[in-house]
């Protein structure tokens, strides 16, 4: 039998080096927003039971997780999102916390990807939830919180801004069953306008037949929530379409121009959202790299009803296009290589510190001989090396 002792499973990889570097570097600016906003770190077990994620509203399919068993058979999960299993935690070890609850994780979720397609399977994120509180005010902190946590790693981004209930309302009124409104879904989501026609034309035509037909195109600024007021008039989605407004009125007071964009064919995966949902796009980055919105009836499978809203940012995306940036270094290089001759090891260890105190980066060298010393600074391009003690080169 072949043994797989030099390679990592399809869809992980390892972390060296520089991509280490650069991923402190996201974390360490993401996680500065998240904790200046007053956000608290939770980690989550990297295991579950199966039955966190089993809930009729997660929108994780059985096929997009690892399984494995207990020493008691009971079925268990590698942690495939972070949000039900705090949504867990909230209606359990936190459940007589005073509310609102901010709370904030850095970790990896695990995703069976049956094609793969270029796709990983382990994925590190990180995202805040606001828990037990509703409404306006709740709303614009999630998303000015993304907004600057975006803002902290890229300049160049954008955000768009759904509603869930734009689509659900829409939806109401067509007599099909969950299956076809979720190739219908999908096909807004895709923005395959072939598809979705062809799932429309089989229906007959009405009202919502037609605002549907047209909620891919419907993407740009103000004028969008103007366009859709006309075609969802005397639906349900009316409320939505205004709340939108309100939000976006008041994300435009932030300055950002077109880095704020309408788009009413954003209609998340999870179908826990119930609210506003939002999408952050980092030009440069084909996919996006934050999504997130509200989620009111999660934490209602926990028994512990209450408003919430989060989202989760893909800190690997982040990283690798940050890598991919010439004008950032990343290298660990040391300025100095600091050798000691034998006796005066800790005397050149004191050195270190003096010049890493001072802003220079030294390293002591623990090769037994300058000569090594000098070789090894030259093959790693190293510009200074210092001997302290009697040995001379």
């Amino acid at each position: 039998m072949k043994r797989y002792l030099k390679i990592t499973p399809e869809g992980t990889r390892d972390f060296l080096f520089a991509e280490c570097s650069a991923m402190d570097d996201v974390c360490g600016s993401i996680e500065n927003v998240f904790v200046t906003r007053g956000f608290k770190r939770v980690i989550t077990p990297g295991i579950e039971f199966y039955d966190v994620f089993s809930v009729p509203c997660s929108g994780i399919s059985q096929e997009d997780m690892f399984k494995l068993t207990d020493n008691k058979g009971r079925l268990l999960v590698a942690r495939p999102d972070s949000t039900l299993p705090i949504a867990r935690m909230v209606a359990s070890r936190l459940k007589n916390s005073l509310l609102p609850v901010r709370l904030y994780y850095k970790q990896a979720v695990y995703r069976n990807q049956p094609t793969l397609t270029g796709r990983r399977t382990e994925l590190m994120q990180m995202g805040v939830e606001l828990l037990g509180a509703k409404g306006l005010r709740a709303d614009l902190e999630i998303l000015t919180t993304a907004i600057s946590a975006l803002s902290a790693v890229a300049e160049d981004f954008r955000i768009e801004l759904g509603h869930a209930e734009v689509f659900d309302a829409l939806s109401d009124g067509l007599e099909i069953d969950e299956e076809y409104k979720e190739k219908i879904r999908v096909s807004i989501e895709s923005k395959n306008y072939s598809a979705l026609n062809n799932l429309l034309d089989k229906l007959a035509p009405s009202r919502s037949v037609s605002a549907i037909r047209r909620l891919p195109s419907l993407f740009g600024g103000e004028e969008v929530i103007e366009q859709a007021a006309r075609i969802c008039e005397g639906t349900k989605a009316q409320a939505a379409l205004e709340y939108l407004h309100t939000l976006y009125r008041n994300l435009s007071t932030l300055g950002l121009g077109e880095k704020i964009i309408i788009d009413l064919g954003l209609v998340q995966r999870n179908d826990y959202y119930t609210g506003f949902v939002f999408a952050g796009y980092i030009n440069g980055i084909g996919d996006a790299v934050i999504t997130g919105g509200r989620y009111d009836e999660l934490l209602s499978e926990f028994d512990a009803p209450m408003g919430a809203a989060g989202f989760a940012i893909d800190t690997d995306a982040v990283t690798f296009w940050k890598l991919s940036d010439t004008s950032v270094s990343y290298s660990d290089k040391p300025d100095v290589l600091v050798f000691a001759a034998d006796g005066a090891e800790m005397q050149a260890i004191s050195v270190v510190s003096e010049l890493n105190s001072h802003g220079k980066r030294a390293q002591f060298s623990v090769l037994p001989t300058l000569e090594q010393t000098q070789a090894f600074a030259a093959a790693r391009g190293i510009p200074e090396v210092i001997s302290v003690g009697e040995e001379q080169a």
